[in-house]
């Protein structure tokens, strides 16, 4: 399994080798309160990398602290039933 995350990492690393690379084009990114000049490939793998930050957290909100909540919520319940016996 190792081994695999490795081999995954570095085929991650150079595919965005190679998009950085293929798009050197410069180009200005307006955020309105600032410009921003980078290339096309840094600011494509940058879009993807803050996309993939923003759905885990949107992912550990929704999900997994709704479960963590009920899963101690559970543990709590069943602490007290077993108290009362």
């Amino acid at each position: 399994m190792r081994v695999l995350r490795l081999l995954l990492a570095f085929a991650s690393i150079a595919l965005g080798v190679a998009i950085g690379a293929l798009n050197p084009q410069a180009v200005t990114l307006d955020l309105g309160v600032v410009l921003v000049p980078t290339t096309l490939g840094v600011l494509v793998l940058s879009t993807l990398l803050l996309g993939a930050i923003l759905g885990g957290i949107m992912l550990v909100a929704s999900v997994v602290l709704p479960l963590r909540r009920r899963l101690h919520q559970a543990r709590t319940g069943a602490g007290r039933a077993s108290d009362r016996d």
